[in-house]
């Protein structure tokens, strides 16, 4: 088995932080987990915690467009996803712009909802839901696995539904409810950041 140092730091307001010094190489690895997932979901509101990984890419409070664009000019690779467990946003920069990265997901950990209006939610949801067309309804065989996520869990487990949400279910949304979902879901005590 491979073993790594790390150290652990749990900051004043919750967010458990996990370091790893390697100098190896000029690059730093970013990631954050948001321990929040299409499990914390229910029934009639799913896939707010997908739409969500798209949401947090499109600016914030202090940034008010994309995340994207900022670390892709400085060399960096990065990217999002969501399980039923979590949701996670990742970055590997160039060690010369770990603050940028830092400040960017502090940003939007802290001021996402200043930025969220009308607009940027419903064109995220429409992209949401052309993805679930694409990944599932679009291509043969996409629903089997939906069918058998069904059958394995019954509800009311919470793994029942799938991560990308119910195309009804995301029509009906409203932008106050997936605020709501963040407020409860998106905060640095439910949350976990590792730098290496």
């Amino acid at each position: 088995m491979v073993s790594i140092s790390s150290e652990k730091i749990t900051l004043s307001n919750g967010l458990d932080v996990l370091l790893h010094e390697d100098h190896a190489i000029p690059l730093v690895a970013v990631n954050v987990w948001y321990h929040v997932g299409s499990k914390d979901e229910e029934q009639g509101r799913t896939g707010f915690a997908h739409l969500f990984e798209h949401i947090m890419f499109e600016g914030s409070k202090h940034h008010n467009s994309s995340h994207f664009d900022p670390l892709q000019k400085a060399g960096a690779n990065l990217n999002g996803s969501t399980t039923p467990d979590r949701t996670n946003y990742w970055e590997d920069v160039p060690s010369n712009y770990l603050e940028l990265a830092l400040w960017l997901e502090s940003d939007r950990m802290g001021f996402l909802l200043d930025a969220v209006d009308q607009q940027r939610f419903d064109i995220q949801r429409d992209v949401v839901k052309n993805e679930r067309r694409q990944s599932y309804e679009n291509r043969p065989y996409g629903m089997a696995s939906w069918e058998i996520q069904e059958a394995l869990f019954p509800m009311p487990h919470p793994y029942h539904w799938m991560t990308i949400g119910s195309q009804e279910d995301l029509d009906a949304a409203a932008l106050e409810d997936v605020k709501d979902f963040f407020r409860r879901y998106y905060s640095p005590s439910n949350s976990s950041l590792a730098v290496v």
